[in-house]
């Protein structure tokens, strides 16, 4: 071989090393960047090459896909959009996914190793194949009543099956429809900024991401600590509780909306929500019992999943004895989501047990079969039985014949608790109208449904909001419309 067949044999072999060298580059160190540079739209143009999977309420699907005839060829459409949208999220060739279209997208786009039959096949080729479908443990006549019930009025309303841990309704109103920012272009563009410099906020989902003061419903958490502890034996037995009640190591006195409160038993003080008996209670008890309490209730966790993630519902955990007095009435710096009351009302009406929530049943590929199933699961107990009877006992006693009788429904068994929570600089805001319940069939059958309602009324004249009154009856048409299910209070998990 002579030199100059060398020196250009050596010249390609240094040629394809660079070659060589670039592309691992490219592969392996810059393809990071290259991904997420907003003008590649690889990634986009696959992931809208072909219809998401679907997600289903009661069996019928509230998604669809809608051919664009562009780059991006497929959109996210919605069946009954305001009405599922804290369920479903939005999914957005603009603006991303969130809620169950973020949190399931691997599974509703395809891409999910759980879908695949070769996976293997799959990995190599990167072929991708038509999304799962996702069955939400939604029951839309529930969905449907707490969507009408709330009637656009800022609000939400979680509802959950306390045998199970499902959730069956989990409505924020204001809502919106999350088909408007499917696609792309100034009209999505527009829809955004309009929805998110709306002041009545309705892309948040109230019923999972905004927490409240809960108010008088948070005697339910101060009757079980007390109970639990030993404060009180007897129902019906006289507390000795002042009216008005002096804060622990101040000068405010505490007052009652109504007469009878002074020394009232803790059935009396619960029936019609005596501020004056729970608070100096929750001062006998003192922080380390409430908010251990509160914890086994499911406050102070951070990590709850359903699967979105769920604002911490927040019960300080050092507390003077006058602040730990009003945490024990729901006020102070306790705040709740929706969904945690519900899940204080599920645990109550299941006889102490807390069933983690979960909002999707299964997810099956694309020819229905079942490829994940959640399995209810316990959480942990939060009040033993013979605590559970007697709080049962209270909430009942409140839709009897106290603050809660409009939550009463013909033929089936109610336990209730009204909350009004004051909130704002020196409370100088609209009272939030609070109401948590639990109902089951008959008084042999275990319950069915456990519901917590919150009316943010503005419009409201302040001494006509209450509990009882505003947000009282939308419980009943979410609990009416559980118990008229066919298998209503029949499910319960293995094992339990």
């Amino acid at each position: 071989m002579n030199r100059c067949v060398r020196h250009a044999a050596a010249f390609c072999l240094l040629l394809l090393l660079a070659l060589l060298a670039n592309a691992a580059r490219v592969q392996l160190v810059a393809a990071g960047g290259y991904a997420a540079n907003p003008a590649n739209r690889r990634a986009d143009i696959a992931l809208y090459a072909r219809p998401r999977g679907d997600i289903l309420a009661g069996g019928r699907a509230v998604t669809g896909s809608r051919a664009t005839g562009g780059r991006l060829a497929y959109v996210r459409t919605y069946a009954d959009g305001p009405l599922y949208a804290p369920v479903t999220g939005f999914a957005s060739q603009t603006y991303g996914a969130t809620l169950l279209e973020g949190t399931e997208n691997d599974l509703l786009d395809g891409t999910s190793p759980a879908l695949h039959d070769q996976p293997l096949w799959r990995e190599i080729t990167r072929a991708r194949q038509r999304g799962g479908d996702v069955h939400t443990t939604i029951d839309p006549a529930a969905q449907r009543a707490a969507y009408d019930g709330l009637a656009g009025r800022r609000g939400a309303v979680a509802a959950l099956d306390p045998a199970t841990g499902r959730i069956l309704a989990l409505v924020s109103s204001p809502s919106y429809d999350p088909g408007l920012l499917s696609g792309a272009g100034p009209s999505v563009t527009a829809a955004w900024r309009r929805l998110n410099d709306d002041p009545e906020q309705p892309m948040l989902d109230r019923a999972i991401r905004q927490t409240y003061p809960p108010g008088s419903t948070f005697k339910v958490v101060t009757a079980a600590a007390a109970l639990a502890a030993g404060v009180v034996t007897d129902l019906r037995a006289r507390t000795g509780s002042p009216d008005p009640y002096r804060l622990p190591g101040t000068d405010v006195e505490l007052t009652n909306e109504g007469a009878g409160c002074r020394d009232a038993s803790m059935y009396d003080a619960f029936r019609f929500s005596c501020n004056t008996v729970f608070a100096k209670l929750g001062a006998d008890l003192g922080a380390r019992n409430v908010v251990a309490q509160a914890e086994l209730f499911g406050f102070n966790d951070a990590r709850l999943r359903v699967p979105p993630s769920v604002a911490k519902s927040n019960v300080d955990t050092a507390m003077s004895p006058d602040q730990v007095a009003l945490s024990s009435i729901g006020q102070y710096d306790t705040t709740a989501t929706p969904l945690q009351m519900a899940m204080v009302a599920a645990a109550v009406g299941d006889g102490g047990r807390l069933m983690a929530p979960y909002l999707v049943d299964r997810v099956t590929d694309r020819v229905g079969t079942t490829v994940a199933r959640t399995r209810p699961r316990l959480l942990h107990r939060a009040v033993d039985g013979r605590t559970a009877a007697a709080l049962q006992q209270l909430m009942e006693a409140v839709v009897a014949d106290g603050t809660g009788t409009n939550a009463a429904i013909p033929g089936a068994v109610v336990g209730g608790k009204t909350g009004t929570a004051q909130h704002g600089m020196a409370n100088a805001g609209t009272p939030y109208a609070w109401f948590l319940s639990y109902a089951r069939p008959s008084a042999r059958a275990p319950a069915s449904v456990a519901v917590a309602v919150v009316v943010e009324d503005a419009d409201a004249v302040r001494a006509d909001i209450s509990g009882g009154g505003n947000a009282a009856p939308i419980a009943r048409a979410v609990m009416e419309a559980v118990l008229k299910e066919p298998a209503a209070g029949l499910s319960r998990p293995a094992g339990s």
